[in-house]
């Protein structure tokens, strides 16, 4: 038996290569930028690479979004 696939397509982002749905893949197909794209990355992953860290998991999306949020608004008041 082969050596599980570490670095290009894990198992914890949903089943490597051959998944359609696979993190990377959607968050270069919906062109997220970084902030949202970590967001969906722990969002996806959330509790799959250990099942112990599924919170922490979710509070990493939770601070990535918050970030991009607070980006965002920090524009709008800049060209307001």
């Amino acid at each position: 038996m082969g050596e599980k696939e570490m670095v290009n397509h894990p198992d914890h982002y949903q089943f490597g290569k051959n998944n359609e749905y696979e993190a990377i893949k959607v968050i270069d197909a919906w062109d997220l930028g970084f902030s949202l794209g970590n967001t969906i990355k722990y969002i996806s992953r959330a509790g799959k690479k250990d099942t112990d860290k599924e919170l922490q998991d979710l509070k990493k999306a939770l601070w990535y979004l918050e970030h991009h949020i607070k980006t965002l608004e920090t524009k709008l008041k800049e060209n307001s």
